[in-house]
């Protein structure tokens, strides 16, 4: 398998077959480089290493989406994370944590974001 089919099936596991179906509708001539270096460079290069688990990736993730306070890509990152064994208390601690270091502008939007995502995972009523 190729980086780009390695990355493509990491993508899949990590969110959904609906997902990446839908991802690939979107995919047009201008932002197909895009999809590509997601696929092949992030997913099927980066993930894909053995240096450290997905639950350590997503930990990771989290914490620099919320510094760079980028909510979709942290909502869709939160979704992995809790298929990659990131638990709710796990959840708020990172955010607890970033509190410190990114501020609570950012960080309270990822509690937003965490919150609903935990409520649609039925881990939070």
């Amino acid at each position: 398998m190729d980086a780009k089919e390695i990355g493509r099936q990491i993508i899949r596991e990590q969110t959904s077959a609906e997902y990446l179906a839908k991802k690939d509708k979107k995919r047009n001539r201008f932002n197909a480089v895009i999809h590509e270096y997601t696929e092949e460079v992030c997913f099927g290069g980066v993930w894909a290493r053995k240096g450290i688990d997905r639950k350590m990736r997503s930990i990771i993730n989290i914490a620099m989406l919320t510094a760079l306070n980028r909510p979709a890509k942290l909502r869709n990152h939160l979704e992995g994370a809790l298929k990659n064994g990131v638990t709710l208390e796990e959840i708020q601690e990172i955010l607890l944590q970033a509190a410190v270091y990114c501020g609570l502008p950012a960080t309270g939007d990822a509690f937003d974001i965490a919150e609903d995502v935990l409520k649609a995972n039925k881990l939070l009523d």
